[in-house]
């Protein structure tokens, strides 16, 4: 979900690519991983279509500690310069949150609390169906349904066309159980080296209450990204 300028009638293009990771080998172990994010949005004037997948996959000397998929589709209709509609449907599977297979859909509301060239603050609320089957503590199957709550906050800020502090973050609370939620936070720093490519510095957190498992993801690398 997230905002746009106000366009003409014709149809714009954006994709964007990122790969980021870390390797780190010593004399008593290794480690390593691998953080691939790409989007592609097409917008109008009041309708914008966005699609995003990423993939995580890390080891510690032979021990798994991620391999996490995530993909997404949502829309956004313009109701004026400053309220929109979104709609979205998800999915993930996540071997260090625990997540066998989980489907998210739902609809909601938007709003654009600060829209400037340099800046954009974005609050957006809605109700979310999903669809789990997830590990408890590690071992104990879980398969379930629930109706949540989902808050995001984006906000995107430009210092002299060059440094980019972009980030998401949700939160997303079941109705039906009050100790389960979910915590999504996606946040980097970015330095233009041309219009297309820039040096990235990301961090990701996401926190599952219900299977008690949380990941941290600190790691730096390159963005691409193109309007046509």
């Amino acid at each position: 979900m997230a905002g746009f300028a106000q366009f003409s009638d014709s149809v714009h293009y954006f994709i964007k690519y990122a790969s980021t990771g870390s390797i780190n080998r010593t004399n008593t172990g290794n480690s390593y991983l691998l953080n691939n994010a790409m989007g592609f949005k097409i917008s109008k004037r009041r309708i914008s279509l966005n699609t995003g997948a990423s993939y995580v996959y890390g080891k510690q000397d032979t021990r798994q500690t991620n391999n996490d998929v995530s993909a997404a589709v949502d829309f956004n209709y313009n109701v004026d310069s400053v309220w929109y509609y979104w709609g979205l449907a998800s999915y993930d599977k996540s071997f260090s949150l625990k997540i066998n297979n989980r489907f998210q859909a739902g609809v909601g509301i938007a709003m654009d609390v600060i829209h400037r060239p340099n800046a954009t603050l974005n609050l957006s609320e809605g109700i979310l169906f999903e669809n789990s089957d997830l590990f408890l503590k590690d071992t104990i199957p879980d398969i379930y349904h629930t109706f949540r709550n989902s808050f995001r906050l984006y906000y995107k800020w430009t210092v002299m066309k060059i440094i980019v502090l972009e980030g998401s973050n949700f939160l997303q609370n079941s109705l039906s159980h009050g100790d389960d939620y979910i915590l999504k936070c996606n946040n980097s720093l970015s330095v233009k080296l041309r219009s297309w490519l820039s040096l990235t510095a990301a961090m990701t957190y996401n926190k599952l209450n219900r299977t008690d498992r949380e990941n941290l993801l600190l790691n730096y690398g390159i963005t691409v990204e193109k309007f046509f």
